[in-house]
């Protein structure tokens, strides 16, 4: 039984035992040890509801955070070896059941609680962890519209992202098999449970990762699929690492996770959201015969294309060949034409004919013997009376003569060795070309001068002159014969 302290006590400098005391003084780490026995024992397993606030994850793996309510707060501690099964991402303002024991800290004469679980505090906390994780990725730009890819027309290979023994993967097939045949291949995973989001991001991942012409095809489209089932069955599918995953694939990707009424972030990641996984096959592949039906509409639209001109053609050219007239009436009218030519004609011969026998006639009776002989006696006076006077003949050949005497002048006049015999001289080059100019003297060198007897050579420079070369004869000139005497003269 410890002593009491009275009022009365005389204090002293130094700490003494008091007589009857039975307490000796405990150091701080004494009373540190023994409260947290203290606590641990009677506080060893307790399940606290509260706000998370505060969390940070160390470099070391331990999760930090504090728990509060309206009026407490009480610090809380996740070592490294329990924070891997979370699951989900702590975040602030997240209401949660945590479940541990409560222990000291003896460094800060603090009391906590070591967290051994963490669990969501209901479906509110759930679907307010879901719209802050939104959110979040909603401002990186994961969901952005820019960022999806359009989906093939037909893609070759498909991969499905689900699990291998639900009803699923069997709708998948079973309808992609109705409308286009496609080579599927299946990445089996878990849906559901805290290793389902490793082994979802990993299998989209593992489809990207696969070369194109390799050994396993790889798919020009995915789909990650699941059928219906509560927010909590679909947790894994708005866990941020499978939502990063199907943000980041080069090949696009529809999301067809639970109903049609139900929606996780993976829907909102994907290039394409489908309502159920039957629709996520239909609008994967198009329909085979509506394909074939479209090619042969295509086909008979492009003979109906190529036939038309010539329908057209055909249609105008039957409308013309109407309106052109028939070529028996085409030559009715020359037709009548001829033979109204062909009667003209023969009236006219008739008639040439009639005239000519009248002419005829006419002609007969003029030629009658009678008539001859009057006109020959006329013919015989008229020649009688004609005579040939003798100064008509004399004129006549005197006028000749003048005109004769004229051009023999003028032919003198122009004749050009005429100057010689009056002493000029004719001067050629060697070529025997006139030379008209005494530059082109010069140029010749050698020159030939023409006189009335004969030519002399001659050089305008030191060159001997070529020999003379003797003037030609000259060539008699043929005397006019004399005129006939008579009539002819005035011819």
């Amino acid at each position: 039984m410890s002593a009491s302290y009275s009022d009365d006590a005389d204090p002293s400098l130094l700490a003494n035992s008091r007589p009857g005391d039975n307490s000796e003084p405990l150091s701080v780490s004494d009373l540190s040890r023994s409260l947290k026995r203290v606590v641990e024992d009677r506080f060893g397993f307790v399940r606290i509801r509260g706000e998370l606030s505060g969390v940070k994850r160390a470099a070391s793996g331990h999760l930090y955070c504090s728990l509060k309510d309206d009026k407490s707060v009480i610090d809380g501690v996740m070592w490294k070896s329990a924070a891997p099964r979370l699951a989900f991402r702590p975040e602030d303002g997240v209401e949660v059941i945590a479940s541990g024991k409560v222990t000291t800290y003896a460094g800060r004469s603090k009391y906590q609680i070591v967290i051994e679980r963490m669990e969501l505090a209901g479906e509110g906390a759930l679907l307010a962890l879901l719209e802050k994780t939104k959110a979040r990725l909603e401002a990186e730009g994961l969901f952005a519209d820019a960022r999806k890819k359009p989906l093939p027309f037909l893609p070759r290979t498909i991969g499905v992202v689900t699990s291998p023994t639900g009803a699923v993967i069997r709708d998948i097939l079973h309808r992609l098999s109705d409308r286009f045949p496609s080579h599927v291949i299946v990445w089996p995973v878990v849906v559901q449970g805290e290793t389902a989001k490793g082994q979802v991001s990993a299998a989209v991942r593992g489809f990207n990762a696969l070369e194109r012409g390799g050994a396993i095809a790889r798919p020009d489209l995915l789909i990650v699929a699941r059928g219906g089932g509560s927010i909590e069955d679909l947790w894994a599918f708005n866990e941020e690492e499978v939502v990063r995953a199907i943000a980041e694939s080069e090949i696009p990707v529809i999301s067809a996770v639970g109903h049609e009424t139900d929606t996780t972030l993976a829907d909102f990641a994907s290039d394409h959201r489908a309502p159920t996984p039957t629709a996520a096959a239909e609008r994967a592949v198009p329909v085979r015969a509506e394909l074939a039906a479209g090619i042969a509409d295509l086909g008979a639209r492009q003979m109906r294309c190529a036939t038309r001109p010539v329908s057209l053609g055909r249609e105008r050219l039957e409308a013309c060949s109407q309106r052109l007239p028939r070529p028996d009436a085409l030559l009715q009218a020359a037709a009548q034409a001829l033979d109204d030519a062909t009667e003209r004609h023969r009236r006219a011969l008739v008639d040439r004919v009639a005239i000519g026998r009248a002419a005829l006639g006419e002609a007969a009776a003029r030629l009658s013997p009678a008539t001859l002989n009057w006109r020959l006696g006329q013919a015989r006076e008229r020649q009688e009376h004609v005579r040939l006077m003798p100064a008509t003949l004399t004129t006549r050949h005197a006028r000749a003569t003048e005109r004769l005497a004229a051009n023999v002048a003028m032919l003198r006049s122009l004749d050009p060795d005429a100057p010689l015999k009056r002493g000029y001289a004719m001067v050629f080059d060697g070529q025997g070309a006139l030379v008209r100019s005494a530059g082109d003297a010069r140029v010749a060198g050698t020159l030939s001068l023409k006189f009335a007897d004969g030519r002399v050579a001659a050089s305008t420079g030191d060159a001997p002159p070529p020999p003379a070369t003797p003037a030609p004869a000259p060539k008699p000139r043929r005397k006019s014969p004399p005129p006939p005497s008579g009539q002819g003269d005035l011819f």
